[in-house]
């Protein structure tokens, strides 16, 4: 039977009462202090999350003479974040202001959202981490709600309507989205697609909206849409569902540059000439766009230089700050050979 939440604000005394025992087991529970066997820690703990309680993190920063760990927790497959460049790039921002501080990366990959709560509640409670960087945010994240109940210090990676009140840094997609589309229609196109991410992830929700109302400005229709998993896999697959398809597009816009660089090579693989027949356009520019031939257009901006700003945003945190949410970036369109208007 759980324990209701007294009126008003909940102290480590009602934790306390509310898992039998003192408010000293309870200290040296959140501390990770000997004293109190696993098991009590365990309703301790237990009885926090049911009052909505946790400890102050200003107090607890007073203990710590510098920050020697920052949690990255990555919800993706090791494989493809070995191929995708805009994490490798934004991980270096993070590491060279790391450096500056003589501070560690400390990086995990989950299989779930639910499994980096499970991990952040840990981190944070073995203080193995002085605060963290949350990416990667969902509509109605699973983790926000948790995790501010925690106390955990931590940075958003992502637009502030998404990250639920967490200190955010992002880039302003929504423009750049738009910029791109009437870069395309400006050449001639009319039948634009996009091959994006995951409907319910929120940046590429955000970037769907910002097409199909950018489409509809242009008086081009809402666009289509396929989604992936942004695997070069699931871009050859869309990008081949798109060319057999009856209204074949003049244009593709994909959502990261491992897909574009597919969807190139299945247009090669169909006979299908670009930038003569078919225009494609990439997000976040990296070597891999300038290798291809034709080389790929691309929305670009500084991945590195946006990993170091959200590293220092973070410090900031850390170190009490009030620190407002806001964009670092709107990524900049680089036309290439992939593009040129469509053929009469």
């Amino acid at each position: 039977m759980s324990t209701p939440a007294p009126p008003g604000r909940v102290t480590i005394k009602d934790v306390a009462a509310a898992a039998g025992v003192s408010k000293g087991a309870v200290s040296l529970a959140f501390n990770n202090k000997p004293g109190v066997s696993e098991a009590t820690r365990e309703r301790i703990f237990a009885a926090a999350r049911r009052l909505g309680w946790a400890p102050n993190s200003a107090a607890r920063s007073l203990s710590r003479q510098s920050v020697d760990t920052v949690g990255l927790a990555l919800c993706r497959p090791a494989r493809l974040l070995g191929l995708e460049p805009f994490y490798m790039e934004f991980i270096s921002g993070i590491e060279s202001v790391l450096a500056e501080h003589d501070c560690s990366l400390l990086l995990r990959l989950v299989g779930s959202l639910e499994e980096e709560i499970t991990l952040q509640e840990r981190w944070w409670r073995e203080r193995q981490v002085d605060g963290s960087i949350l990416v990667d945010f969902h509509r109605d994240d699973p983790r926000i709600g948790p995790l501010r109940r925690l106390g955990l210090p931590a940075v958003g990676v992502g637009h502030p309507s998404l990250t639920g009140g967490f200190p955010s840094v992002w880039t302003d997609d929504a423009t750049a989205v738009a910029e791109a589309v009437r870069y395309l229609a400006a050449l001639g196109h009319r039948r634009i697609a996009r091959v994006g991410g995951p409907a319910d992830l929120g940046h590429s929700g955000i970037r769907a909206q910002a097409f199909e109302r950018t489409m509809d400005e242009l008086g081009l229709g809402g666009g289509r849409h396929v989604e992936t998993a942004f695997s070069g896999e699931e871009g050859a697959r869309a990008t081949r569902m798109l060319l057999l398809g009856a209204d074949r597009p003049t244009a593709i816009v994909y959502d990261n540059d491992i897909m574009a660089v597919a969807g190139l090579g299945v247009a090669a693989e169909m006979g299908v000439s670009v930038p003569d027949d078919l225009s494609l356009l990439a997000w976040d520019d990296s070597q891999l766009c300038r290798l291809t031939h034709p080389t790929l257009s691309a929305m670009s901006h500084d991945v590195h230089g946006f990993g170091a700003e959200v590293a220092r945003v973070l410090f900031d945190v850390l170190a009490g700050q009030e620190v407002p949410s806001r964009p670092v970036a709107t990524p900049s369109l680089v036309p290439r050979g992939s593009t040129a208007p469509p053929r009469p």
